[in-house]
């Protein structure tokens, strides 16, 4: 199971989008609600974040700008100015809602407390309904039960604010199902319903069907994924036999879009995201998505033929979603032809909420002591940025740092999954020590999610046929290698058949010889579809992976960036 680490303890027909003026982002009044809907109709606007992952302080780097309506790009998102952003956006008959990921992956700020400090301010904002992500269960899916009903953290204890009351909002899980006695049933409440204006909306959520492929495999034992569609059509079923015809779908799942996108554009490349929207039940009228962190205003068809809305936010609370729409107050139904849909960029540029800054201020200074320990030093910036092969040299020294953790129990090589890197070290960027200097906030910032470390044992068949996993249908991820493991690849030749020339430590790998390989539980458990790891034997568990590298720099004192030499070929 992931665990945390106790970081405390080491102190379309008639679907419209909104046409923009060319005036900037944060002078642009909140939008119309529409044109008016036939006699005896009610207003309703849906306000939407999805994959916030905890940024509550204004995140940096790339993650920190959005393209805006007038394609420049500009400073977006922190949790001050989303509150500030809300109450513009914000009229009497407004629900706020959300679409997953709203914690894991999460800065040291949420992290160290377990992400109770954003899930307390994302109630605080209103949030009033969410889909689970599939981030929610990087600690496990009874973790995610505490955070949604209350109690102390098992193995920390109550944050500095006492104990935690739950969320305040409604996560749904209508697809992730569990064994109850001789039935199953959801984890969390398949759909809710709400009541604003007169007229009441049901929310549905789900994940993406793929969770477990993503997600530490202990964490989830005994859960089940079931696809989207399915479970959101048998919500929809149940909410209309509850005489409710007004139907949201927030889903952690989307679509990608072409690069430089405007946030009302609809650019989007047909694919999971898509599909759900499409072939989802004509009773829900409106499908807003997340997880590809990405940004678009979509009208598609349902399968009746009528336009619907599909729409998603960007990510980290860069972008606030705005849905306007009328609900017959005869029949309960949404018009369809009055929805609207508006993706607002959360700029920088408006006065930050004096509240939210005065919450955040808070939790900075409890978490300051831990996040500004050094932990050793670099000579120059040490990124993701991929040679031709996929190699990087953050990858690299991760996976050099896992290896001398598992040393002791054996290992021989150590492979770092690509995607749970997050961000750069960079030289210029570092502590209040001065340049160079690495903190523990930032090493916890690049390894957030506080995996297992593991070795097991691989033939090296085995280990040939890990590495052939590198590409499947939904792309490549190019594992990177510690020092003793090179290999080819030849991305002309077919899938199954493009890597060549492994060596470990120098020596060609035999085939039927036994290898000790390191890894993080995550890839142990078969995720990012590794699933040869779920083949090794004697399986041994070591340290938490952030251990690892803050040992490693402890231990080194000063690093610079490994050569890209491990990984050869194009």
């Amino acid at each position: 199971m992931t665990r945390r680490r106790s970081i405390l303890a080491i102190a379309a027909a008639g679907l419209t989008v909104t046409a923009l003026t060319a005036q900037p982002a944060a002078a642009r009044p909140p939008s119309p609600p529409g044109p008016p809907g036939p006699p005896g109709t009610a207003s309703v606007r849906l306000l939407a974040l999805n994959d916030f992952h905890g940024n509550l302080e204004p995140p940096t780097g790339s993650s920190g700008r959005a393209i805006d309506e007038n394609g420049d790009t500009v400073d977006a998102g922190g949790a001050a100015y989303v509150a500030a952003h809300l109450k513009r956006l914000r009229n009497r008959d407004t629900l706020t809602v959300a679409q997953g990921d709203l914690i894991g992956a999460t800065p040291l700020i949420s992290a160290a407390y377990h992400d109770e400090p954003s899930v307390q301010f994302l109630g605080d904002i209103g949030v009033t309904a969410s889909a689970v992500g599939n981030h929610e269960f990087d600690e496990g899916y009874k973790e995610l039960l505490r955070i949604q009903h209350g109690g102390c953290h098992p193995e920390d204890g109550c944050s500095p604010e006492g104990k935690w009351r739950g969320a305040k909002f409604d996560y749904l899980s209508a697809n992730v199902l569990k064994q109850h006695g001789r039935k199953k049933k959801p984890l969390l409440k398949p759909w809710t319903i709400r009541r604003v204006n007169g007229v009441r909306v049901g929310f549905i959520g789900v994940v993406t069907k793929t969770t477990p492929s993503i997600v530490t495999a202990e964490g989830i034992k005994g859960l089940e994924f079931q696809d989207e569609v399915e479970a959101a059509n048998r919500s929809a079923r149940e909410l209309k036999r509850r005489n409710v015809r007004a139907i949201v779908l927030l889903v952690h799942e989307g679509d990608q879009v072409n690069a430089g996108q405007r946030p009302d554009q609809c650019g989007v490349v047909p694919g999971a995201g898509s599909r759900i929207a499409e072939e989802a039940d004509p009773e829900i009228d409106v499908v807003l998505s997340g997880h590809t962190h990405q940004q678009y205003v979509c009208s598609v068809k349902d399968p009746e033929g009528r336009p619907r809305l599909f729409s998603s936010g960007s990510s980290f609370g860069r972008v606030i979603t705005e849905v306007n729409m009328k609900v017959d107050r005869r029949t309960g139904d949404v018009v369809r032809s009055s929805l609207r849909g508006d993706n607002h960029v959360v700029t920088r540029d408006v006065p930050p909420d004096p509240r939210t800054e005065r919450f955040v201020q808070t939790w900075k200074e409890r978490v300051a002591e831990i996040a500004n320990r050094p932990i050793g030093r670099i000579t120059a910036d040490i990124t993701r940025e991929p040679s031709p092969s996929g190699e990087t040299a953050l990858g690299d020294l991760i996976a050099d740092a896992q290896l001398a953790s598992m040393r002791d129990l054996g290992a021989q090589v150590a492979v770092m999954n690509p995607g749970g890197v997050r961000t750069d070290l960079t030289y210029a960027a570092s502590g209040s020590e001065g340049d160079g200097v690495v903190t523990y906030g930032e090493a916890f910032a690049v390894q957030p999610f506080s995996n297992v470390m593991g070795v097991v044992s691989l033939t090296g068949a085995q280990l040939d046929a890990l590495l052939e996993q590198q590409w499947t249908d939904a792309g490549e991820k190019i594992l990177q290698p510690s020092a003793g493991l090179r290999f080819t690849i030849d991305r002309s030749r077919p899938v199954g058949d493009r890597v060549s020339g492994i060596t470990v430590d120098g020596e060609p790998v035999d085939p039927a010889a036994t290898y000790k390989v390191a890894a993080n539980n995550f890839l142990l458990g078969g995720g990012d579809g590794f699933t040869v790891f779920t083949e090794g034997t004697d399986q041994v568990l070591g340290p938490i992976d952030l251990d690892a590298f803050v040992a490693y720099f402890q231990a080194q004192g000063t690093l610079s960036p490994p050569p890209l030499d491990r990984i050869s070929g194009q």
